[in-house]
């Protein structure tokens, strides 16, 4: 009988991976295993999933995606050659009644062959997940015996909850390894670090906590994997928005095992992590869809200023391209700001007035809106010459159209259909008219890890101080029809992710009024995000994957029989981090 192993050195592949490129996340796994075998490493571990990329969604559902998984993982375990082994992430489809059972799994590829197999559990089904469409849960599972070293493989959500881990303690597990595709938000780093901490206490064994890194459509995922001792130290904490390759080294003590001191990352955190997200977010859809670089309204006002600074931080000044666009209305100081912002980033700056198209569609339109007055319809006219113009040079460049809304403007409507709504992805969708304003004062004072843009100012001062407008009217301000925004944004987060009932809103010293012509917009408004482009998930609840409302809507509270502040039943909504929300 093999004596076990009282050392252990375990190589964490903190990874990017394409969904899809089933060839090029194998040839990642190979580079990585080349560096760890450098190291030393006797074991080299990768994220969930990571040889289809996650989440894969419904190309699970394809048998030729199935095979294509299958046929990869068995090629690499028998041509891998000498070296350390590697757990990786798949999936792994069986036979069953019907079509066949396919897991979200994790195989050990060793001596070429794959030596073990074990598949996920509990299989999430809230907010951003809908894992149980496509995959099969898996049984309990018991540890992976590797060099003599029981080994507890819980995959990502199943350490959310006490089971799996419990039976793998049960089972004999030494150190309990969670490969994870965990996206981030903003309250996500705490939870999981809590989570971890949870599970290390109930079963007292150690736990390597590694993390995808990379987007993918809207999901962006930050990295940040740890190691858990035992005791709930911390010997290592790898860094957030970034790949890595890092060798942890394990011993086996009269306790149990426990990992050396090695790496610890200081993690970014609030307005840091949020701004770091829409980069990588930004990046990773150009550049894993092909485009050679974006274009952009830069009107002169904060949002779009933000944008801009975030693109050239993704992709670099020369990838970026912005076009002012203005019309009658457009200030003196928009034309200024403008220019100031394109000129701090360094970025190819056009200047394309939009005059003859909206004169051109309001002659076409004459004869039929005689006798009426000019209304938002003329308006609209603006934004979507100023669409239709952007889409023409993506058309001619090949460059993809960012929009510029905030979440505050999408939550209401605040936002023109095939106008400034136009375009392939929004990297502030998830933000806050407060958050951009934030973030905009945080880039003016930080450079980002891993920014490719200029230190300094980059989003001059007074586009941060003068009252936000759309322009598409003499001397308009967005608080002509929209409440202020800091009271907008704090009734649509108590709306949005809170789904807060309208009295408690009043009760935190909100006009009920105020509060029920959001509300009222907020429901309104949902045919246009539909219609929306894909932006960054960076909060716990994003318009998308988390909220899924109907469009043909007649539910309104302000409805109800039961009048506010009388006492009804009390409503519970399950919150993904296994808690309630009352």
């Amino acid at each position: 009988m093999t004596q076990p192993a009282s050392t252990l050195k375990i190589a964490l592949a903190q990874l990017n991976a394409v969904v899809g490129d089933i060839a090029g996340n194998v040839e990642k796994i190979r580079a990585a295993r080349r560096e760890a075998a450098n190291m030393g490493a006797d074991l080299v571990v990768f994220p969930e999933l990571f040889v289809t990329g996650y989440p894969p969604e419904d190309l699970v559902l394809r048998p030729a995606f199935q095979q294509a998984a299958l046929h990869a993982v068995e090629d690499l375990a028998r041509t891998m050659g000498p070296g350390p082994a590697v757990m990786t992430g798949t999936i792994w489809a069986e036979p069953g009644e019907g079509r066949p059972r396919v897991y979200n799994a994790v195989v050990l590829l060793d001596e070429g062959a794959v030596k073990a197999v074990r598949t996920k559990v509990e299989l999430p089904n809230y907010g951003v997940f809908d894992e149980l469409r496509v995959f099969t849960p898996g049984p309990l599972p018991g540890p992976i015996l590797f060099k003599g070293v029981k080994i507890g493989v819980p995959i990502c959500e199943d350490i959310w909850k006490e089971q799996v881990c419990e039976c793998l303690a049960e089972c004999g597990a030494e150190i309990l390894i969670s490969p994870n595709g965990s996206p981030f938000d903003w309250p996500k780093p705490d939870l999981r670090m809590n989570v971890a901490v949870a599970r290390v206490t109930e079963t007292g064994l150690p736990l390597v906590y590694l993390n995808l890194i990379g987007g993918q459509d809207e999901l962006v995922f930050d990295g940040a994997s740890f190691v858990l001792n035992a005791d709930r130290s911390l010997p290592v904490q790898m860094a957030a928005w970034g790949e890595s390759v890092i060798l942890t080294t394990w011993s086996r003590e009269s306790s149990g095992w426990v990992c050396a001191a090695g790496a610890r990352a200081i993690l970014p955190e609030g307005d840091a992590s949020a701004y770091s997200a829409c980069v990588l977010g930004l990046r990773d859809y150009v550049g894993k869809n092909g485009f050679p670089g974006v274009v952009l309204g830069l009107s002169g006002g904060v949002d779009s200023a933000l944008v801009a600074a975030i693109a050239v931080d993704a992709l670099g000044a020369d990838k970026v391209r912005a076009v002012m666009l203005p019309y009658q209305y457009t200030s003196q100081e928009s034309l200024e700001d403008a220019a100031a912002c394109a000129k701090a980033l360094g970025i190819t700056y056009d200047v394309v007035p939009i005059a003859e198209p909206v004169e051109g569609f309001s002659d076409a339109l004459a004869d039929l809106f005689a006798g009426t007055n000019a209304d938002i319809t003329e308006e609209n006219l603006q934004s979507r010459a100023r669409g239709t113009i952007l889409m023409a040079i993506s058309n001619k460049f090949g460059l993809m159209v960012l929009t510029t809304g905030n979440k505050s403007e999408m939550s209401v409507g605040y936002a023109t259909l095939y106008g400034d709504m136009n375009g392939g992805f929004n990297p502030i969708k998830d933000l806050y008219k407060g958050e951009v304003y934030r973030l905009s004062r945080w880039r003016n004072a930080n450079e980002p890890t891993g920014g490719m843009g200029p230190g300094g100012e980059v989003i001059p001062d007074r586009i941060l101080t003068k009252a936000p407008s759309a322009e598409l009217r003499p001397n308009q301000t967005d608080q002509d029809s929209l409440p202020p925004y800091d009271v907008l944004d704090d009734v649509l987060f108590c709306l949005v992710e809170k789904e807060m009932p309208i009295a408690d809103i009043v009760a935190r010293g909100h006009d009920e009024a105020t509060v029920k012509k959001v509300e009222r917009l907020l429901y309104l408004a949902e045919y246009k995000r539909r219609q929306a482009a894909p932006g960054v998930k960076i909060s716990a609840r994003n318009f998308g994957r988390d909220r899924r409302y109907p469009i043909t809507n007649k539910f309104r509270e302000t409805n109800l029989s039961l009048a506010a502040g009388a006492t009804g039943p009390k409503i519970v909504v399950p919150r993904a981090d296994g808690g309630d929300v009352s």
